[in-house]
């Protein structure tokens, strides 16, 4: 029997249990993680991010993140906030500013005199091979706006990469958006070969948006912050959105903040909170 200390966290709504694999040892493959994430017998969570010490030296910490299904996924910049408040509060490092390992390569978290969290969240993936996507038809070097065939319907989606696979569906109204059906239709489509994310846009003007998004593994979250980064990057490369300003994107869980303009690297700012502590055995 092993014992495990943990901590529950949330950016927006969308909740993380956090393992601090540093000072303990943790290995995920030994952990029933969809047991935990059970929200009536388990701890309850949309993704579990651990704490471990980086492979590089330029690196302070490595990041991992997995989903419900015990999934193992690039990124998710709602838990890249949650992940800087974390090593700031238990000590882990004494930096406002941390360059932390992920899977799809380094971001630069923030964290701000608020508490609030800036995340530096790289450059934008958008060619079809980067996202991956198949397009259908003509050979094209831009993932902008293609057409994904969901039984006799033909949906128009935006790609793009944010450290994992986005496509981004135009809607007049997130409120009756069908996003549990097309989400789960597109998120396992045979044109997107490592799944996909699915976010459902609705432009408010051109510097707000309302959001919702169906996560792959997960379902539909409070929030996702790679979602509303690819739905702004969507929105200003479809010239529907201001570019080099903040974009107030509405989640179900609250608001982010996203700039972003073409060359330039996508900024994330929002909110990190602690939940509770824990302590399990398993």
């Amino acid at each position: 029997m092993k014992t495990l200390k943990f901590t529950k966290m949330h950016g927006l709504g969308n909740d993380f249990m956090v393992i601090n694999g540093i000072e303990q040892p943790f290995d995920p493959k030994e952990a029933p993680l969809a047991q935990w994430s059970d929200r009536f017998r388990g701890v309850g969570f949309d993704q579990l991010l651990v704490v471990e010490k980086p492979s590089s030296e330029a690196a302070d910490f490595r990041y991992r993140i997995f989903n419900a299904d015990g999934g193992e996924v690039e990124q998710c910049g709602n838990g890249a906030r949650c992940f800087v408040r974390f090593v700031v509060d238990k000590g882990l490092t004494d930096k406002q500013e941390i360059l932390v390992e992920t899977a799809s390569g380094m971001i630069v978290p923030k964290l701000l005199d608020n508490g609030w969290v800036t995340v530096n969240m790289g450059k934008p993936k958008l060619m079809p091979f980067e996202i991956p996507f198949v397009p259908v038809g003509e050979e094209t070097e831009d993932a902008l706006t293609h057409i994904v065939l969901v039984g006799l319907e033909s949906i128009p989606v935006s790609c793009v990469n944010m450290g994992n696979p986005h496509a981004v569906i135009m809607v007049e109204d997130t409120k009756n958006a069908s996003v549990e059906y097309w989400g789960e239709a597109i998120e396992s489509h045979n044109q997107f070969p490592e799944r996909v994310n699915v976010g459902f846009m609705q432009v408010v003007d051109r510097q707000s948006i309302k959001l919702r998004v169906h996560e792959r593994g997960t379902g539909e979250t409070q929030a996702c912050g790679t979602g509303a980064c690819a739905a702004v990057v969507a929105g200003v490369r479809l010239g529907l959105l201001d570019g080099g300003v903040p974009v107030k994107v509405s989640l179900p869980g609250g608001d982010l903040f996203i700039s972003w303009q073409a060359g330039d690297d996508v900024m994330m700012t929002g909110s990190a909170e602690t939940v509770f502590e824990g302590e399990l055995q398993y």
